[in-house]
């Protein structure tokens, strides 16, 4: 018996993009809908109008939306970009971000897909809360979470469904971006200065362009099939600070910096590096950030 996935052999890669209504979605689901590689599907909320696309309006949470998708022979790559976002209550959170992303993995996978992109984010670490403080520096892929504002928790459990999708199915790959801010590639960032701890701390100064972000995105989902579950900090090549990283991290942390190894820092040229490691990132898909966040 062949799967609908052997059955597309020698056809176009069919990319389902959710979110695709969205300051992300938009960018991205425009850049593949030029590429004659692909048939492309949005799954949105709100009306997406992509030329080229199957555009469908739904919650991909909705199991009466997902049946949308009956009709298609099948999907190749999901990249999900659809979630509540920062600012979200604990039960919205947990509801779309973990369970609603589980439901829509599921019908996938029991349909045939076999590779699968998700928008994690930076925030899975708990940085939103000023009494956030990181176990090391720069930040690996994988840094814990210390969440207690439901968000950063709810994209943390959402990396966990893949783990375990992917024990039940060991020929699934699943590549999990913890994406960083995302700023339009116009504007003109603000370097952060030292002071007070604010709330979303390392958010703020770690960001990364929309250009660059949609690079990211395809970078994952046209990387050659690799069984398993990859998490991988997605950010720009600088922090967006006014000073060397210690000094800034010193100003919002005070004696609790004393317990931060910042010998990374220390070293000429990598005073301002990001506080999240972007290494295995580059090393996994050769995704490497073009827009400089300094201007330099």
């Amino acid at each position: 018996m062949h799967t609908r996935r052997e059955r597309r052999v020698g056809k176009m890669s069919r990319i389902l993009v959710t979110g695709s209504s969205g300051f992300i979605g938009s960018a991205l689901a425009k850049s593949i809908a030029r590429n004659t590689a692909y048939e492309l599907v949005c799954l949105s909320r709100s009306p997406t109008g992509v030329p080229g696309a199957t555009n469908l309006q739904g919650d991909f949470s909705d199991p009466n939306a997902l049946h949308m998708l009956d009709s298609f022979e099948g999907i190749d790559i999901l990249i999900h970009l659809a979630a509540v976002t920062g600012g979200c209550t604990e039960e919205d959170g947990l509801r779309v971000n973990v369970a609603g992303t589980h439901r829509l993995l599921r019908y996938l996978i029991d349909r045939g897909c076999r590779k699968f992109v998700l928008a994690s984010s930076i925030a899975a670490v708990g940085m939103q809360s000023v009494d956030f403080r990181p176990l090391q520096l720069p930040m690996p892929d994988e840094h814990p979470c210390f969440d207690r504002d439901g968000y950063g928790f709810s994209k943390y459990m959402m990396e966990e469904v893949t783990r375990y999708l992917s024990r039940q199915n060991g020929f699934l790959d699943f590549i999990n971006l913890r994406l960083a801010s995302i700023a339009p590639d116009e504007r003109q960032l603000t370097p952060a200065e030292p002071g007070p701890v604010p709330t979303w701390g390392m958010g703020k100064i770690s960001v990364m362009f929309l250009s660059d972000t949609v690079r990211c995105l395809m970078a994952a989902a046209e990387a050659p099939f690799k069984p398993g579950v990859r998490i991988l900090n997605a950010v720009g090549s600088q922090a967006c600070a006014a000073v060397p990283v210690p000094e800034l991290l010193r100003s919002w942390y005070g004696g609790d910096a004393d317990a931060i190894d910042f010998s990374h820092y220390e070293q000429p040229g990598r005073e301002k590096d990001p506080v999240y490691d972007i290494s295995r990132i580059r090393e996994e898909l050769g995704f490497v950030p073009q827009q400089p966040i300094l201007g330099d």
